[in-house]
């Protein structure tokens, strides 16, 4: 069909290209040569005609309007003396002044696009036809006024109708293309409100640019059921006022009223810079008002673009702690990850998957995903292949244990930058499984790491936990010894692989963390258990977290152990109480919260450093380097190498205290016989290997 028409007419051409287009959309065919249905081409040809007659008639009357009311406003509306001279050529000079302006309209593409879809970019091209269109006679206009030399009556039109002929030219087609879109919507509001359920009555806390790009789309879509009836904000400038001619009616305090919250059946919070502490005020106003409520998503979420200010969500307790967003050096990032093969270990896990994520997005040549859980592979490889990098990324099935597998590993893809992520985290778990803390927080940073050196990986990062400081816990103890190896690993070849670690603390969200528990426990009913009333933790987001990891990667240059500025710490018990009231429930009232003792190796507090440590300043204002002296690697590896050949037949009590003698300010928490855990699995061929 196109290659017949491929001589004709650009109008026929240009119809031809809204055919394809709506092929394709329909499924008819499309410019890669695929049959296309003759009948229903005919049928999208009808339609592609029709909207371009509607298009090119409401143009025409707007510049017909425009031009017959330009010259009434520079006469005086025909009491000006000089009317009639110019009365009888109005309609030859509309006869080809019109017809200009709409072939320049159409050659600039104005006709394309739906009529009743008209934003700035449609303006910005109306502008620049109507200015194309104006220019010719404002050219003899021009010429003769300057040269003095005539032309035909019908070609001079006098200057001052030029100049309001363009602006009025705007303003009709713009209020044509408006009055579409306002009779689309208007017609769409009606339609799905008489065809659904009732309309949610909605009031948005926070009139600013959010808060009015929220009204103005949940105006749009009526299909979401909201209909937005008032604004709430803080700023007393903006009371008594009106966004999208929403009324904005005061503080939400004023919510408290029970006049005024009887109208409403749902709030939104579209605040999404507020203050942590503002946004826990705010609910607990909503709570004692009981609406339910929601929240936009949050800054950085719409800056990135990957939502709408419509995707509403519970408020959730990353909330309501007040971690300010760390603001990364990417360009530092960029540079080790970019077109590079990198290696990401426990690839599956709460912080090896936001690696993953975080990784791809810096474009690497390669990414490993080196993971011994088939079904947590499995995820997050087709999350990372439904977000577009199906073309970067190796799932590598495997056990970081097993020293010949990654050995193959490393020699077969020869990766240049390494996060070692895997690891057991679970504190009371790992203290009734020292051995599995041991073989898999130990050795396998063990087996890692020399795989790193041996291929010459440039960047090892290891993933530690603030939990290594001062330990009085296994799994706590075995994250500080693989510290340990690992900055002995980098002194023993300072030129080669820059080795370092990255503490952090709790993270919201991970896999056995205390929110989901909480979650849990409310679900059924209560109570919610809390250890210990003065418990306290730090926490961070798991993207906040992974974050660092990749900002000490970029500014690490060997043997650094690195941690985050956490803020403040949280009272557990606090935490408890909001995760209550965030589910609508009221603490000590609809759900207890029960104190149920200190776990065996578990501190009130965590500690940031601890005495051998040096603090430091880095280039990141919110990154701290502590710089402590490495260990002999020879002799530390004998030590290894004595545990690592006992593991399996010491008891879990003198496993801690062999901990304890290699870690000296470990304080380990000694079991009686009748609690100890049964005996572990057999070791791995590959347990002695530590060189």
């Amino acid at each position: 069909m196109r290659g017949y028409y491929q001589n004709r007419e650009p109008a026929f051409l240009m119809l031809l290209n809204v055919i394809d287009d709506a092929s394709s959309w329909a499924g008819l065919g499309s410019k890669t040569g695929s049959h296309v249905d003759p009948v229903k081409s005919v049928r999208f040809l009808q339609l592609a005609f029709y909207r371009m007659a509607v298009a090119v008639v409401g143009y025409a009357a707007a510049l017909a309007v425009s031009f017959v009311l330009a010259y009434l406003l520079r006469f005086d509306f025909g009491g000006d003396p000089n009317f009639p001279k110019y009365h009888s050529l109005v309609l030859q000079q509309a006869a080809w002044i019109i017809p200009l302006k709409l072939a320049i309209l159409l050659a600039i593409g104005q006709f394309y696009g739906l009529l009743s879809y008209f934003s700035v970019p449609d303006l910005r091209r109306l502008l620049m036809g109507l200015a194309a269109g104006t220019a010719f006679p404002s050219a003899v206009w021009f010429y003769v006024n300057l040269s003095g030399r005539g032309v035909p009556d019908f070609l001079l039109l006098p200057g001052g109708v030029i100049a309001i002929d363009f602006f009025l030219s705007v303003l009709t087609i713009s209020a044509f293309r408006l009055g579409c879109r306002l009779f689309r919507e208007r017609q769409s509001s009606w339609s799905k409100t008489h065809a659904s359920q009732r309309i949610v009555r909605v009031g948005i806390i926070g009139a600013g640019h959010v808060g009015a790009s929220l009204a103005r789309e949940l105006s749009v879509r009526s299909g979401m059921g909201m209909r937005p009836l008032m604004f709430f904000d803080d700023d007393p400038r903006k009371w008594k006022t009106r966004v999208h001619d929403i009324p904005v009616v005061g503080s939400p305090q004023a919510l408290l009223d029970a006049k005024l919250n009887g109208k409403l059946d749902k709030i939104i919070m579209a605040m999404p810079s507020a203050p942590a502490k503002r946004i826990g005020e705010i609910v607990r106003i909503l709570q004692r008002a009981n609406l339910p409520f929601e929240t936009v998503p949050s800054m950085e979420q719409l800056a990135a673009g990957k939502v709408k200010v419509s995707q509403l969500r519970p408020v959730a307790i990353e909330d309501l702690l007040g971690r300010e967003p760390v603001e990364l050096e990417t360009e530092n990032i960029r540079a080790i990850l970019r077109d590079r093969s990198v290696l990401v270990t426990g690839a599956g896990g709460s912080i090896g998957s936001e690696l993953c994520r975080q990784i791809a997005s810096f474009q690497p040549r390669i990414l490993l995903l080196v993971e011994q859980s088939e079904g947590h592979l499995f995820e997050i490889e087709q999350e990372l292949i439904d977000s577009g990098f199906g073309s970067l990324i190796v799932p590598v099935m495997a056990d970081v244990l097993d020293m010949p597998r990654m050995h193959d590993i490393f020699e077969r893809y020869q990766p240049q930058v390494v996060f070692h992520a895997a690891a057991h985290k679970h504190v009371p778990m790992m203290e009734r499984h020292p051995t599995e803390a041991i073989k898999n927080n130990i050795l396998g940073t063990v087996c890692v790491a020399t795989m790193a050196l041996e291929f010459k990986v440039e960047r090892f990062v290891m993933v530690s936990t603030d939990k290594a400081i001062n330990p009085t816990n296994v799994m706590g103890a075995t994250k500080r010894l693989a510290e340990i190896f690992v900055q002995s690993l980098w002194a023993s070849q300072p030129n080669g692989t820059k080795f370092m670690a990255v503490r952090f603390g709790n993270v919201l969200g991970s896999s056995g963390s205390v929110i989901p528990t909480f979650k849990k426990q409310i679900a059924l009913g209560g109570p919610v258990k809390v250890t210990h009333p003065d418990i306290t933790r730090y926490f961070m987001t798991i993207p906040e977290a992974v974050g660092l990891v990749l900002q000490c990667g970029a500014q690490g240059t060997g043997g650094e152990i690195f941690v985050l500025d956490m803020g403040e710490p949280v009272k557990i018990v606090d935490l408890a109480r909001q995760v209550i009231e965030l589910s609508g429930l009221r603490p000590g009232e609809d759900i207890e919260i029960q104190f149920t003792g200190l776990r065996p190796g578990e501190k009130l507090f965590e500690e940031l450093s601890y005495k051998g440590e040096n603090i430091l300043p880095t280039t990141h204002p919110k990154i701290l380097r502590f710089a402590s002296q490495p260990r002999p690697l020879e002799q530390l590896q004998q030590e290894l190498q004595v545990l690592f050949a006992n593991v399996q037949d010491i008891e879990p009590n003198e496993l801690k205290l062999t901990l304890k003698r290699l870690i000296p300010e470990y304080r380990p928490y000694l079991a009686e016989a009748a609690n100890s855990a049964a005996p572990a699995a057999p070791a791995p061929a590959t347990a002695a290997q530590v060189a």
